[in-house]
Parts: structure tokens; C-alpha cells; sequence
């Protein structure tokens, strides 16, 4: 029997959970609302806040399962990448808790474990297919031949697109997180109103750099022609920055299948929360004649239950760590 408990503090999410013989129970996340009038996480405010919350959180989690900490065969936990202070909470109770408990730890790759929440719930992927892992601060897309064996196959070389969301929500006004309020604007506008510059990278690379310059231009161009430019504008500029992004990460996509000859795609990530890019994956599912994988919500942004399942795979593998592995913010895949 294989009973794990599953730790994540990578960033402003303190998580934890249960999985129990490959089934998560329960999945509990504690967010924190006091970086919204900053504008983006503060690190310091995120250590703090995830000191406040995990012991409260795991015992929620414990509870609700009817698990006693004996009960544990091991305890998995984010080993990064992510902020460095965030790291270290939930890997220092980690720690702690498997040393006196006497069991095995089992540190995990964040965006490994994304992708492997595709084997949370029914219907599982089957080996190889290809992931699109899109967030805040990564995109890239995957071959997984393994739950331990994934190649890189393409990835952004400067900025992230869950970053051009929010960077492009913040031009607009919006408050943070800006990401899902363009979603939200966008179901409202035209996306095809206007047009930005894409970035053309060789094979399967992305840039986002260069959208989001783009974006500032046309903004403070229009916005001196008109100075209600944007909210008068508000749902149809939002709908044309998350086509114009959507479409960037489909045409490399749609370039992997064709070249790996697999037609088993999923997405993980926080951005594969983005009703836009769901959206895109169906019509893609239909023109391509793909079988699409969408985790669901809970399990898009950053949870545990991803964790749990992660350290539930390793576990079965005896693959373990110790109380030598340090956090690592920019561990690498």
C-alpha cells in the first residue's frame, strides 16, 4: 500500500494531499490574496504566508482522508523550481515530518509533476504523447516517453506566455492576476479587432518578447490618439491578445505532432486553465484528428494533488531522495 502525502510551495499556493494506491483523495490549497495589491507575488509575503498556512493545511488534508501520520509510506514535495524562500518551507516540514517519521522522501520537479497530472483521473494519456506545459513562468512542449523519462522538445527563449498574459493584462489595466480576467474579457470581444506581431522562432521555440513590445507600442500609440482608447476598447483588445497568443502556441503544437507522428496531446500548466486555449485544442482535436488531454481546473494551477500523484509514480520506482537535497529555484528539467 502506497499512502503519500504531497507538499507544494513553489510559489503563492500552499497545498497539500493525500494520494492513496494512485488515487488522489483530496486536494487542499490555501491561496494568498495579499499579493494583489502589489501587482505580482512578493517573495518575502509569499515565505511568510506559507509558514502561516502549511501545518493547518496538511492537517486538513490528513483529516479529511481519516489518515494518521503513521499511516504514511512517504512524503513528496516540490523541490523546485520556484522562489527560493517558498522552497524552503515546504521543504524544510517535509523533511522534518519523513526524518521523524522514519520514511522516504520524494522530492519532485513542478513541471514535471503538471504533466503528470494527467493521471490524477480517468482518461489517462497512454506513452508517448506530447505536452504543451504553459505557466507564469515556463512554456514548452514535452515528448513523455515515461513518467520519468520526458525530452524537451521545443520552449520559450526569454519570457514565458503565462507572463505575457499578465504583463499584457497589466498595459490594460487590470488588476493581478491579469491572466484569467483577459480570458474572462475576452468571451465578450472580437479577436480578430487587432492585430500584433508574432514572433518567428526556428523549429519549436517560442519568444513572447517581442508580442508584449508589441503590444506596448500599439497601446501608447492609440492611447495618444484617444485617451479612452483602451476602455473603450476593453473586450476586443483582450480578445485579440489571447488569440494572437493561442494561435503562437498552436502552430508550434501542431509542427510537434506532425514531426513526432503522435497524436496523443495534452496540456498542463496554469495557462492550460484558459478557456481560449481549451477551445483551441477541441478545433485542433477535430482538424488533426488528435485525442486531447486536459487536466482538470484544480489540477491546472499549482496544487499538491500533482505532487501527490508525482511522489505516488517515483515511490513505486524506489525513487527517493534525502535530507541532503537542497531547493533548487531554477532546478533543472
Amino acid at each position: 500500500m502506497g499512502v503519500i502525502l504531497g507538499i507544494e510551495s513553489s510559489c503563492d499556493e500552499t497545498s497539500a494531499s493525500i494520494c492513496i494506491n494512485g488515487k488522489v483523495i483530496n486536494n487542499e490549497i490555501a491561496s494568498q490574496a495579499i499579493h494583489e495589491q502589489y501587482g505580482g507575488v512578493v517573495p518575502e509575503l509569499a515565505s511568510r504566508e506559507h509558514q502561516r498556512n502549511i501545518v493547518p493545511v496538511i492537517n486538513h488534508v490528513l483529516t479529511h482522508a481519516n489518515i494518521n501520520v503513521k499511516d504514511l509510506d512517504g512524503i513528496a514535495y516540490t523541490r523546485g523550481p520556484g522562489l527560493l524562500g517558498a522552497l524552503l518551507i515546504g521543504s524544510s516540514f517535509a523533511k522534518s515530518m519523513a526524518a521523524s517519521l522514519n520514511i522516504p522522501l520524494i522530492p519532485i520537479h513542478h513541471m514535471k509533476a503538471h504533466v503528470l497530472a494527467h493521471f490524477i483521473d480517468d482518461p489517462k494519456p497512454d506513452f508517448p504523447f506530447i505536452c504543451l506545459t504553459v505557466s507564469g513562468g515556463h512554456t514548452q512542449i514535452l515528448r513523455v516517453n515515461s513518467a520519468t523519462k520526458m525530452i524537451i522538445l521545443g520552449q520559450t527563449q526569454d519570457d514565458a506566455v503565462g507572463e505575457a498574459f499578465d504583463k499584457a493584462a497589466k498595459l490594460l489595466g487590470l488588476p493581478y492576476p491579469g491572466g484569467p480576467m483577459i480570458d474572462q474579457l475576452s468571451k465578450e470581444g472580437d479577436p480578430t479587432r487587432f492585430a500584433f506581431n508574432e514572433s518567428d522562432m526556428p523549429d519549436l521555440d517560442y519568444s513572447f518578447s517581442g508580442i508584449k513590445t508589441s503590444i506596448l507600442y500599439f497601446l501608447r500609440k492609440e492611447v495618444q490618439r484617444n485617451n479612452e482608447f483602451i476602455s473603450e476598447n476593453l473586450h476586443d483588445l483582450a480578445a485579440s491578445i489571447q488569440h494572437t497568443l493561442i494561435s503562437m502556441l498552436m502552430k508550434k503544437l501542431e509542427l510537434a505532432a506532425r514531426q513526432e507522428e503522435i497524436n496523443q496531446i495534452a496540456i498542463a500548466g496554469g495557462v492550460s486553465a484558459n478557456s481560449g486555449l481549451r477551445y483551441a485544442l477541441e478545433q485542433g482535436a477535430s482538424k488533426n484528428g488528435w485525442k486531447v488531454f486536459i487536466p482538470d481546473f484544480q489540477y491546472c494551477t499549482d496544487n499538491a494533488g500533482m505532487i501527490a500523484i508525482s511522489g505516488y509514480l517515483l515511490y513505486e520506482q524506489g525513487e527517493f531522495g534525502d535530507l541532503a537535497d537542497s531547493p533548487l529555484p531554477r532546478m533543472p528539467f
